[in-house]
This record gives C-alpha cells, structure tokens and sequence, in this order.
C-alpha cells in the first residue's frame, strides 16, 4: 500500500468523499494498521523462537509459511465458495461484514496463540499463526474494494495511499513494540541466548491478549458503527471450472508437500542431525523447490492450455495476469524473505553481532524502507506541477526517513549505525525520477535497483552490506502497484476474479523465505541471500514482458496509472 507523505494533501482526499464517508474511512483504517503490525513482528518472533524451541533457520521460516500461506488458502476457500454457491459471497455478504467476520477469526488466532504459548508447541504457534492470518486474508479482501467505493472512484487510489500510510505505520511499530513486550529492554547480541531462556512466556501470552481484544473491539466498533454502510456490490460470478481444478491440483500439491515436510521435521532425532550437520539434509530444500515448481509450472500450463481453448478457464486464459500471479508471488517473497532472514544475518560477527532486541530498529528500518517509497509513490497521484514534483521526490523520503529515526529513537534505540543510510534514499529518490510514475518503467527500474543492492550485499560485509540488504525495502516500496495495474488490464469482465486470484499469490511470502532459509542452512545465511537476486530478477523481466504482452493486445502500458497498493 502506498502511504500520502504531505499533509496538505490530506485535505484534498477528504474534499473527495462525503462527512459519512471520511467518517467510514478512519473505522476502515484501524484494519490496515494490523495487517502491518502483526507481519512485521514476525521478523523479532523469528529469531526469538529460533532460540527458544531450538530450530534451525529452516523450521523458524515456517512462521511466514504458516502467516502468508494462509492469505492463499483464505483467499482460495472464498474462491471455491463463490463458485458453488454461484455468485461472489464477499459481495453478497457485503464488505463491512466481510471485516467483521476477519476480525473474529483473527481473534480466535490471538486466543489459540495464547493457548500455544502457555503449552510451548512450536507447531501449535504455527497453527495459531495460520489462524490468525486466516482472518486478515478476509479482512483485506474485503477492506481494499470498501475503501476504494467510499467516494469517487478516479480518487480511490487516494484513499488507498491513506490508509497504506496507516499499515506503514504498523510495520514502522510493529518490531519495537514487540521487541519491547518480550524483552523489555534492548538486549546485546552475547546475551541473547541466555534472556530468552529466562523470558517468561507469560510476556507472549500477555501480548496477544492485548491484540485478541483489539481485534473484538475493533469488530465491535464495525458491527455497532452507524456510519459504515454495508459495502454490498454486485454479487455476480463468472464460472471458471477449469481455473478451479488446476487451483485444487495445486493446493493439494503443495498441502503433500508441506505435509511430508512437516512429519519429518517433527521427529526430535532428525531434528538434532539437521541442526548439527545441515549440510547432509537437502530433502527440505529440494521438496521447497518441488512446491515452488508446481505453482509456477502449474500456472504457466494452464494459460498455454487456455491460449488452445480458453473456455472454462475465466481470468488464467490471460499471460498478464499469469505473469501477474508470478510476479505477486515474487514480489511478497522478496519483501519478507529479505527481513525474516535479517536477524540471522546480522548476529554474525562480521554484521556486528546483532541480537535480541537490538534487532528492531534494523527491522524497523527494514519497513520503515518501504513507508518511505511509499510516501515518495503517492505524490503522483495528485498530480502537482512539475517543478512542486520535483521538491516533493526530494523532500519527501527525507522526512518519511526522520519519521522512522524519531520513532526509533524514542524507543531508546541507538540510531547512529543508519544514519548515513540517508545515502542510499538518494539513490532511490534518481530511481523515481527514471520510474516517471510509469508502471512498467517504475517496475522495471526498481527491480533492477534491488537485484544490484542485493548483489553488492553478496559481495561484502558489514555496514554496507547491511545497508545493501535493507534497500530491499526501498526497492520493494512501491512494487505492488505497478504489478497489480499491468496485471489486470484488458481482463474486462473477468477483473474481478483476476484481482482474487492475484490476492491469493501472496502466497509467496509463505513459500520464498523457507526456501531461502533451508538455503542458509546448507551454504550459510549471508550466501543464501541470492535468493532475493534472483526474485528482483524476475520482476524486472515481468516489467518488460507485461508490456510486450500488452502492446499485442493494443494497450499502451505507459498511459497506465500505478496507483492503489498492497
């Protein structure tokens, strides 16, 4: 999601919807500032459960699998859902129930993790981390269109940069006040191992009732509201019997997969051998590649078999929007797999042996990274004059970057080891000015931006290389956007269903990070990270080959604009 970095501009937002819908618009904000509070806290629960249940970088990455795989099942059962029952249930129940019914959910997650942390279950986190996620999956369904109806639709991506600034919020907040509820203090890298095994668990426990009551308060406030209207739209389906087979071949796929992985990584004595002599053991490696194969060759089969005969396939008989799917998946991979593997990365010697809680300003900055492109991508939309533009791509990331400093450093966090990151908002604020507010160009320049601050990570140590990994945030920043408008075009009655199935892609934030950190086990953290090189590779071929597909359909992508956000 894209956040609005000036205030003068908010007036001009709220000048566009009505008392009532401004009114709606704040309630709906509050969803959108836990979507990014709970996924960036991951990146502090990661290595902290790492420590605490004895796991190797492989088993702890399945914390995103369980967050972010959810998003594709929820997702999907919505999907499936609509189809037998013939028409589309998220408009039929209409958006504000929708939420209400996420929230629940995600309460219920919030409960289970309690009980999961009071009986120490790994797999049971796991499974209360599914649930929770569960919930969020139906809450952003149905929270992005609402927001996008409350008012007129050529200022909708407006909205939704307001309320994106409200989920960057959240990810800016998330890893220090988690990092605070667990530990308390900020804690050296060479003490680590020895506070989490005095932490009480009770502080976990404590955390998450504090979220599962505000995710009742906020259904409460949702289900009471007489300001927010029902959202109902038009509950029309389009049948796509064959899209729906190849999503369940895929999905039991991947469940037999994960399944295998999971009974064999339950076997304490297998475990035990995997930590002590990981180079041995590259069946979780092979099995994440096998799963990664059948979603990619998967969907490239399905759109080769409906250029043949496209009847029955709806939205997958489009190669932008297959493409899409893949670039999503690649996009939310690269995003979280960059941070989930941070805080193994820079407890390392050679990255300054950085541990505990004084991981959360680096994660912090991680997502403080992709608030300050975020800022800096919304000020196209308001389309100043081109000498205000130009000030604005200067100033703007400069004070989204004072912003995640200030926070940070009332939190008692040491700040100076970033300071000189400033350096590296310059050279994003040049690839602005290259990107032109085009989607494709944007795309394609940014991709390349990541794929190079990736690549110097690779190749040295220390401060910059850490700078060089946390630019992925920067080069991730404003990435949905431009997927999500080459991907959709030309659809025409199918948008609908496509833009579901692009929600469902979001999968890869599940399926890339346990990739990259049975990787890390078996050539190290700091190599594993050619991952990321590879991912941004392949957006950057997305940004070029979505336009070459479009130019055949008659469609100039460089009149497209790349508003909204994820």
């Amino acid at each position: 999601m894209q956040f609005v970095g000036e205030s003068i501009y908010l007036n001009k937002i709220f000048t566009m919807s009505s008392g009532k819908q401004q009114s709606q618009l704040y309630t709906l904000a509050v969803v959108f500032f836990f979507w990014g509070f709970i996924a960036a806290s991951n990146g502090v629960f990661i290595p902290f459960c790492k420590e605490r249940f004895g796991l190797d970088q492989f088993q702890s990455q399945l914390i995103d699998f369980a967050f972010y795989g959810a998003y594709y099942i929820g997702a999907l059962a919505l999907f499936l859902f609509s189809a037998a029952s013939h028409r589309d249930m998220l408009n039929h129940w209409g958006f504000k129930k929708g939420i209400i019914y996420g929230l629940l959910i995600s309460a219920l997650g919030a409960g289970l993790m309690i009980a999961a942390v009071t009986a120490g279950a790994y797999l049971f986190i796991l499974a209360a981390f599914f649930i929770l996620a569960l919930g969020f999956s139906l809450q952003q369904t149905a929270a992005q269109p609402f927001v996008a109806s409350l008012g007129d639709p050529h200022t909708a991506s407006n909205r939704l940069n307001l309320t994106g600034g409200v989920n960057s919020l959240g990810t800016a907040l998330g890893p220090i006040v988690v990092s605070l509820a667990i530990f308390g203090t900020i804690v050296s890298g060479d003490q680590l191992s020895e506070i989490i095994k005095t932490v009480s668990l009770t502080k976990m426990e404590y955390l998450y009732v504090f979220v599962g009551v505000l995710f009742l308060a906020a259904a409460s406030l949702f289900g009471f509201s007489k300001s927010l209207s029902d959202g109902k739209a038009d509950d029309h389906f389009e049948p796509a019997p064959k899209a729906t087979r190849m999503l369940i071949i895929i999905t039991l796929s991947l469940v037999a997969v994960f399944t295998y992985l999971f009974l064999r990584y339950k076997d304490p004595e297998f475990i035990e051998q995997v930590i002590n002599q990981h180079q041995k053991d590259i069946s979780g490696l092979g099995l994440s590649f096998l799963a990664l194969l059948v979603i990619v060759i998967g969907l490239l089969f399905s759109n080769q078999t409906a250029q043949k005969n496209p009847e029955g396939w709806g939205a997958l008989r489009y190669p932008q929007l297959v493409l899409g799917m893949l670039a999503i998946f690649t996009y939310v991979g690269v995003e979280v797999t960059i941070q989930s593997n941070l805080g193994e990365l820079l407890k390392h010697p050679e990255f300054g042996g950085i541990q505990g809680s004084a991981l959360a300003p680096y994660i912090s900055m991680y997502w403080g990274s992709l608030m300050i492109g975020r800022w800096t991508g919304a000020i196209g939309v308001f389309n100043p004059s081109a000498s205000l533009r130009t000030i604005l791509l200067v100033v703007v990331p400069y004070v989204a970057f004072g912003v995640v400093l200030a926070v940070n450093a009332l939190s008692g966090h040491d700040m100076t080891p970033l300071l000189m990151y400033a350096v590296v908002v310059a050279l994003q604020i040049g690839a602005f000015f290259l990107g032109k507010d085009k989607p494709a160009q944007t795309l394609m320049v940014f991709g390349l931006f990541g794929m190079i601050g990736m690549l110097i990570g690779l190749f040295t140590a220390g401060t910059l290389s850490t700078y060089a990994f946390l630019s992925g945030g920067l080069a991730c920043s404003i990435m949905w956007p431009s997927i999500f408008a080459l991907s959709i075009q030309g659809l025409g009655k199918y948008t609908s269903q496509g833009s579901a199935f692009l929600i469902m892609m979001i999968l890869g934030g599940g399926i890339i990070p346990p990739i990259q950190g049975k990787l890390a086990d078996i050539i190290g953290i700091h190599q594993s990270y050619i991952i990321p090189v590879l991912c941004f590779a392949y957006l950057s071929f997305f940004a070029v080959r979505a336009r070459q597909v479009l130019a055949k359909q008659g469609i100039n992508v460089d009149e497209l604009e790349a508003g909204g956000g994820h």
